[in-house]
């Protein structure tokens, strides 16, 4: 439901056009749709889901990001742990379709009414509601320091053109980032879009959860922009080994992955990367003789 993508007429001004009269231009363009999507979480029975979050993102996929942000936050461990959920309508009219409505499984314990639960996530920030510095850390159930996984340094510098040519609204916006899962061979299992980089991430690790998919072991995760403390933690609760990024990781990011026994790439551009944490899953020729520059 929804369009990820708007028309709007704007004033192009191009202060280097040969043409005097095409300094200044109208013309449309398209910008990414941010819209807030609601969830509530509760058991079976009528009006008893209440509120438990509020995040902006990109329509589409809705149900992914619901349950994948439910999952990365440690409020489910699984699929098994929701009966159903569902798009449902809003207090919009005409219907937006901005709220997600889950029914918890019998046994699951409904979210706590605790001022650390209550969650209001940005497009850019996606702990920004958080009570305490307690509440940010959520442990895995999966211990990926274990897994095996070992990706070429040179299949893994050629996925982020990968990525680049599997989005859809990227060319048309310049706005969305996006969260690609691959096999340790390459393989691009699935791709998803948000102007959130966490809802992007949510997205992948909800399909996974919907699929019976988890733990991620033996794949890796590539996010379009920065690796941070958040996208750590969300890739780490997926069981995933690797989480790879085109841009910087931050120190927490960087902790996090070596408390976890994660594999953490940052600068992911063109024939280079940064390996700062699991080295050892990282295949270099001529890795023997590692020079410091």
């Amino acid at each position: 439901m929804g369009r990820a993508t708007d028309r709007r007429n704007v004033l192009r001004i191009d202060l280097d056009a040969a043409d005097p009269a095409r300094v200044a231009t109208r013309r449309p363009d398209s910008l990414s749709v941010e819209e807030p999507l609601e969830i509530r979480v509760g058991p079976a029975g009528p009006g008893r889901r209440r509120p438990l979050a509020v995040t902006m993102r990109t329509p589409g996929d809705d149900l992914d990001l619901a349950i994948g942000f439910l999952l990365t936050e440690g409020l489910i461990r699984g699929d098994a742990d929701v009966r159903t959920a569902q798009l449902c309508a809003g207090p919009d009219t005409p219907n937006t379709y901005n709220v997600v409505d889950v029914v918890l499984a019998p046994g699951v314990p409904e979210p706590a009414a605790d001022p650390t639960r209550n969650f209001y996530t940005t497009s850019s920030c996606g702990v920004c509601g958080k009570a305490s510095i307690d509440a940010v850390r959520t442990r895995s159930p999966y211990a990926v320091a274990d897994d095996p996984l070992t990706v070429p340094a040179a299949l893994l510098a050629e996925l982020p053109d990968r990525l680049r040519a599997a989005q859809r609204h990227f060319d048309r916006t310049g706005g969305l980032h996006a969260a690609g899962l691959f096999t340790g061979d390459g393989e691009l299992v699935v791709l998803r879009e948000d102007v959130g980089r966490h809802n992007a991430v949510d997205k992948v690790v909800g399909w996974a959860v919907r699929q019976g998919r988890l733990p991620l072991a033996g794949h890796l995760l590539l996010v379009s922009g920065r690796a941070s403390f958040e996208l750590t933690q969300k890739a780490w609760m997926a069981g995933l080994p690797l989480l790879a990024a085109v841009s910087a990781p931050s120190t927490l990011a960087g902790d996090l992955a070596e408390e976890a026994g994660m594999t953490l790439v940052g600068f992911l551009r063109g024939r280079t990367m940064n390996v700062y944490t699991g080295a050892h899953r990282i295949a270099a020729a001529g890795q023997g003789g590692v020079s410091r520059g």
